[in-house]
């Protein structure tokens, strides 16, 4: 069954992105055994990884960067040195428990802020940059360290936790982070889901006219334009890469409203924030 392939593709080249709930992650763990690589995103709480680890999953991906916003905007504090960024923390944490108990799960830290997070990040199983830190990484001259390592891990005196539903749900309740952040990705995702359902329909049908598909169009921009700023980056993209890939034209790592409408055939005339 492993070896099934859809359209002439292997199971082994696939990877489905989950939300890491509790349903989600049990999810996971009934694809993985039929062969079916996840990757488990909305990670924020480190009993998400511990239950996505024991659940066998591929690879998560925490969100090193929306970490630091919600500590930032909860704290009032303006900057954190990268050893004290949240989102740092919150990944070394992950990686250690993982390497100290040898669950094979990858870890791949996304959603970067700044090159000071992938720094501090060194090591890790996989970080996800955009084309804009990795060319300020180009850019920047020095010895870049290795911070993780799973030799370092294994000395380390690390509790395990035993991940079943009943934790899981105390221990996310009691993370204020964790819960809002997924609450509001889950919300994102259906929303996008949602406006992107109507907008395909709504292109198909083509019943009412091109202004209709250009409003929904620039509803749809709005959704995944997280931040507001005008542009939507490939952390801030809640679809699959390949969408992206086909509306960011000049593989710059953003897309613009001029992007999106001319990916979806309309014009579409949004104010950038300043």
């Amino acid at each position: 069954m492993a070896n099934t392939k859809l359209r002439g593709v292997g199971r082994d080249r696939v990877l489905i992105k989950i939300a890491s709930t509790w349903e989600g992650i049990r999810a996971a763990e009934i694809l993985e055994k039929e062969g079916i690589h996840c990757n488990l995103t909305l990670l924020f709480g480190f009993h998400q990884a511990i239950a996505c680890a024991e659940a066998g999953v591929t690879l998560i991906s925490p969100f090193v960067g929306r970490i630091l916003d919600w500590y930032k905007k909860k704290t009032g504090r303006a900057e954190y040195p990268g050893p004290e960024d949240p989102g740092v923390m919150s990944v070394t944490k992950i990686y250690n428990y993982y390497k100290k108990f040898g669950y094979p799960t990858e870890v791949m830290g996304a959603s970067f802020r700044n090159i000071g997070e992938i720094i501090e990040l060194a090591g890790c199983d996989l970080l996800t940059i955009s084309p804009a830190l990795l060319q300020e990484l180009q850019n920047t001259s020095g010895e870049l360290k290795r911070k993780l390592d799973p030799a370092i891990a294994a000395t380390l005196d690390i509790e395990r936790v035993s991940m079943d539903e009943a934790t899981f749900r105390q221990m996310h309740a009691a993370d204020e982070m964790a819960s809002e952040k997924l609450e509001e990705g889950i919300k994102g995702f259906t929303k996008a889901l949602e406006t992107l359902e109507d907008l395909l329909t709504q292109r198909l049908a083509r019943l009412e006219g091109a202004e209709i598909l250009t409003h929904a169009a620039e509803e749809l921009f709005h959704v995944y334009d997280l931040d507001g700023d005008g542009i939507i980056t490939r952390e801030e993209w809640l679809g699959t890469d390949a969408v992206f890939d086909a509306l960011d034209a000049n593989h710059d790592g953003k897309v613009t409203p001029e992007d999106m409408g001319a990916g979806l055939g309309v014009v579409l005339h949004l104010a950038k924030a300043k």
